[in-house]
């Protein structure tokens, strides 16, 4: 059995910082980023909380697919980055909207969506859930060495959020893969007070090495695409949209030329959202769905990829 998406939703802090106000405080410039990245400006929470993001986002799903909370029977949410590591950032949204149903999150990094989205089709393939709430909530920002040019200017936070419910030919094809590797992007736990403990540990601050994450999401997106089309029975080419994570621009380009499609089939938020991890998919897909460029039958490919590495790959068909 597969499902269907009923609607979509989007939220993002109100404060919005520039890269010419980071460089008011680094070694930095609009040229030196933007020519790099891609990215103009990213939205930062000042009074909001990640869970008022993540409610948000989900209320404007369920507002678009006409389903109240009262009728979820899961909600699953994806973050790395919670207002709080107990109870799970889904229990929080769950109580904010007024549902009952099982609550729980999942993480997997930037590919965090697609993999919570797995999880929401495997109840509905088995028959223990009809409607369920995919939510994407992450401030990166909490995260960062703001000291840290290289890193810091690339983040941002935000939420985005999927009804779906049981009926439908959707995914018409998924590909999730893990390539174990946790030295290349990681943020350390938390560090405690503990009396016992015999070493010190790393501050909870993200560290990357950009050369081998440019590599590994440029390969992710090419093979998973592929391997989606084949996996369908389609070609590339008959893909109608690309819904990356928006990781970096150089990485999209060279995706985008490798995969010779069109690019105007290939979303960007990147320039005014920055990286928000795994919430970057749903709130493009809320993009396109808002600027009605999605119509019955238009096929979709997702393709998160992230800390782990993680890579999840998802195709749809639009109703």
């Amino acid at each position: 059995m597969g499902f269907t998406i009923l609607g979509t939703g989007s939220a993002l802090p109100e404060h919005s910082v520039s890269n010419d106000e980071l460089s008011e405080f680094l070694d930095t410039s609009d040229e030196w980023i933007f020519t790099r990245t891609g990215i103009k400006s990213r939205h930062v929470c000042t009074t909001e909380s990640l869970d008022d993001l993540a409610v948000a986002a989900s209320e404007r799903a369920l507002q678009v697919s006409g389903i109240d909370a009262s009728q979820l029977d899961l909600i699953v949410c994806s973050t790395t980055t919670g207002d709080h590591l107990v109870p799970a950032e889904a229990c929080a949204v769950a109580e904010r909207l007024g549902a009952t149903c099982p609550a729980f999150d999942v993480s997997a990094a930037c590919a965090g969506f697609v993999f919570a989205l797995d999880v929401a089709e495997g109840y509905i393939a088995r028959g223990r859930a009809e409607r369920v709430l995919v939510v994407a909530a992450e401030q990166m920002t909490r995260a960062l060495d703001w000291t840290d040019r290289a890193t810091c200017v690339l983040f941002g936070d935000g939420a985005g959020a999927a009804v779906i419910e049981a009926g439908g030919d959707s995914p018409l094809a998924i590909e999730l893969s893990t390539a174990p590797d946790v030295e290349t992007l990681r943020v350390p736990g938390l560090v405690g007070t503990s009396p016992f403990k015999a070493s010190a540990d790393s501050a909870s601050v993200l560290s990357m090495n950009g050369r081998r994450v440019f590599k590994f999401g440029v390969n992710a997106i090419c093979d998973t695409v592929h391997k989606l089309a084949i996996d369908a029975g389609i070609l590339v080419e008959d893909i109608d949209h690309f819904v990356f994570h928006q990781a970096n621009e150089r990485i999209l380009s060279q995706a985008v030329k490798r995969l010779g499609v069109p690019d105007e089939r290939v979303v960007r938020t990147l320039r005014e959202t920055g990286n928000i991890s795994s919430a970057c998919i749903p709130l493009a897909l809320d993009r396109l769905a808002n600027a009605g460029a999605l119509h019955t039958g238009d096929t979709i490919a997702l393709v998160g990829f992230g800390a782990g590495l993680d890579i999840g790959g998802y195709l749809l068909r639009w109703k």
